[in-house]
């Protein structure tokens, strides 16, 4: 997690430290995470952060100097950034974008009716579907990837609406996960959802067109994210390659 573990954002679900967090970033702190991975003998790392409104740009360009070190210092390392919505700011997500993360990743957390009693108020429900269309106008190539907690009082449509507002906004990849609530002061759980629900939201986000889709009790937002960034990364070249063969194949010689 970059830019220290006090967060600007009070988030009600969230266990990170909210608070001010004074304007100053450690300025090795991009090169020491490219020295500690270049060590560590990883094939897919999540670079995470805590939200930064202190700061003008809200850190972005700290995110992106990391990405850009990390792939300098680890050339085959892939690499998924789950940013904050920097308010939004384009400029803030072109930083990001320009550094060329594999991933680039952004929670809207729950559904719309749910995000002024769970997330923050700056934490904007559409605000957030912004910033992942804009991640993918900036940098097409990009894959963009989101997460939905359950167990929070949404309804099935709910959930449903959000996977379309989501595929509406270009995103490729979804995680579904149960919330847990991390203590006293935060949000209750309403309800502990059944595997069988979700299995039914796997299957429904496959079928609204996610590249992949976890879902699952213990799922959070990273989970096994580097197993299923290069499963689907595979699957994708396989259908390309049967769609040359096949076209090949009717081709008159």
């Amino acid at each position: 997690m970059l830019m220290g573990d006090v967060c600007s954002r009070a988030c009600r679900f969230c266990m990170v430290t909210p608070g001010k967090p004074g304007g100053a970033l450690d300025r090795f702190e991009p090169e020491n995470v490219a020295l500690a991975l270049s060590r560590m003998g990883l094939r897919y790392v999540v670079l995470t952060s805590v939200d930064r409104d202190d700061l003008p740009d809200g850190g972005a360009a700290h995110i992106a100097e990391t990405i850009r070190l990390v792939k300098e210092r680890i050339p085959g390392l892939l690499v998924e950034v789950l940013i904050p919505d920097f308010q939004d700011d384009l400029d803030a997500i072109r930083t990001v974008a320009e550094a060329r993360p594999d991933v680039i990743a952004h929670n809207i957390e729950t559904t719309l009716s749910l995000t002024p009693k769970v997330r923050d108020p700056r934490a904007n429900y559409w605000q957030s579907l912004s910033v992942l269309r804009n991640a993918k106008k900036v940098n097409p190539r990009v894959f963009t990837k989101s997460s939905v907690m359950v167990g929070l009082g949404e309804t099935e449509e709910e959930v449903v609406l959000a996977m379309a507002h989501l595929r509406r906004a270009g995103v490729d990849f979804l995680t579904v996960g149960q919330y847990l609530r991390p203590s006293s002061r935060h949000l209750p759980v309403i309800e502990y959802v059944k595997p069988s629900q979700f299995e039914r939201y796997r299957a429904l986000g496959k079928e609204l067109g996610f590249r992949y889709v976890a879902s699952g009790p213990l799922v959070r937002s990273s989970y096994r994210a580097g197993e299923f960034f290069i499963r689907s990364s595979l699957e994708s070249d396989l259908r390309e390659r049967q769609s040359y063969m096949t076209a090949g194949a009717e081709t008159p010689v």
